[in-house]
């Protein structure tokens, strides 16, 4: 059975009830699903991080995910300017110290 490589994307943001949050949150899930087809969201996880002055910070966090049609391997630079772009647009919205954007290949069977 042949795979084919693809780029998954996440995006891990803060659960805040306030409107900015859901907003953004709503606002990559409908950029993952014009993109590419589609996307999963993951709501309500406990996560932590230590934070810069040394303290481990408690927080729930959403997680928005997508598998793109890009090759991971041929397009590294066009996928990091990618993720970069998505890490800006989310400390433009929101106040926080650390937003994580992960990308890495992905295998699809096809």
């Amino acid at each position: 059975m042949p795979l084919s490589v693809r780029t998954r994307v996440e995006i891990y943001l803060p659960d805040q009830s306030s409107t900015v949050y859901k907003d953004l949150l709503r606002t990559f899930s409908d950029e993952f699903t014009s993109a590419f087809g589609g996307c999963t969201v993951i709501r309500g996880l406990d996560g932590n991080y230590l934070s810069q002055f040394g303290q481990v910070i408690y927080d729930r966090i959403n997680i928005v995910y997508t598998d793109t049609p890009v090759n991971f391997h041929d397009n590294i630079n066009s996928i990091a300017l990618y993720a970069d772009r998505l890490r800006k647009a989310a400390f433009e919205a929101l106040d926080e110290e650390t937003v994580l954007v992960a990308v890495w290949p992905v295998y699809h069977s096809i």
